[in-house]
């Protein structure tokens, strides 16, 4: 099976590339030179300056892209050697940290865990973008109905098929680590068809929602302050994520 190759003499770029592919448990070989390639090297991820000194047909120009995720993204992309899909099913387990998946023509690419519902529309775009499909769907989770509709509403501007899904039984064994769980259980749901979004959905702004992001900010703050009632509002609404909310309190400290 063709792998990725990771060719550059730019330290920095170089560890950024490692730590991405590490992250994201991709297999890769670092290469000493661009010459003389192993037959297994299906693509080279690189930089702008390098890219033209690489006479093999596939590279990607890491400092190029929007970001090392996307440019990771790219390559497999190409790896595949697949330039237009069937059908695209789009994964999403609603939560804080919501779990996404994506699953090509009933092939799992990818799978991850973005740090808040806010980071779900730039992952999701940015899969739209490396997976051209003729048929493409979003299918998310039931549950989280707070973080669910916050991403669906973000989400419907892409006018791409949305479906709620009943995610019962979809997490994993509660033995392996909640990131891993949240990304698996997004596998699954992109598998499953429901009921369709219509329209935008209400987001609830009870007292006990509001409490529960004051609760979370509490936490991330790591019990020095807790978010004001308001500010706790406009992230229920998703006006501003909870990390952009906590960085708001503080300032006003």
């Amino acid at each position: 099976m063709k792998t990725l190759g990771v060719y550059t003499k730019d330290f920095s770029l170089y560890h950024d590339i490692i730590k991405g592919l590490k992250k994201r448990n991709v297999a890769y070989v670092s290469l000493a030179s661009p010459e003389n390639l192993p037959r297994r090297i299906g693509v080279i991820l690189t930089s702008q300056k390098e890219y033209h000194r690489i006479a093999h047909g596939k590279k990607v120009a890491v400092d190029a892209c929007d970001s090392i995720e996307y440019a990771i993204d790219l390559a497999l992309q190409k790896l595949t050697g697949k330039e237009l899909y069937a059908k695209i099913s789009i994964g999403i387990d609603p939560g804080e940290r919501p779990g996404i998946a994506v699953v090509c023509d009933d092939i799992l690419l990818q799978k991850l865990q973005v740090d808040s519902p806010e980071k779900v529309l730039s992952t999701v775009k940015q899969f739209l973008q490396c997976y051209p499909s003729k048929e493409t769907y979003i299918r998310i989770g039931h549950g989280s109905v707070i973080n669910r509709n916050r991403i669906i509403n973000s989400l419907i501007p892409l006018e791409v098929p949305i479906e709620i899904v009943d995610e019962t039984r979809t997490t994993p064994a509660q033995q392996k680590r909640r990131s891993i769980r949240d990304s698996e259980a997004a596998a699954v749901i992109a598998l499953l068809s429901g009921g369709r979004v219509q329209s935008t959905l209400p987001i609830e702004t009870s007292r006990g929602a509001i409490k529960n992001i004051q609760r979370w900010s509490r936490q991330l703050s790591e019990g020095r302050f807790t978010i004001s009632e308001k500010t706790a509002l406009q992230v229920l609404k998703g006006e501003l994520s909870l990390l952009e909310a906590l960085q708001k309190e503080q300032k006003s400290i």
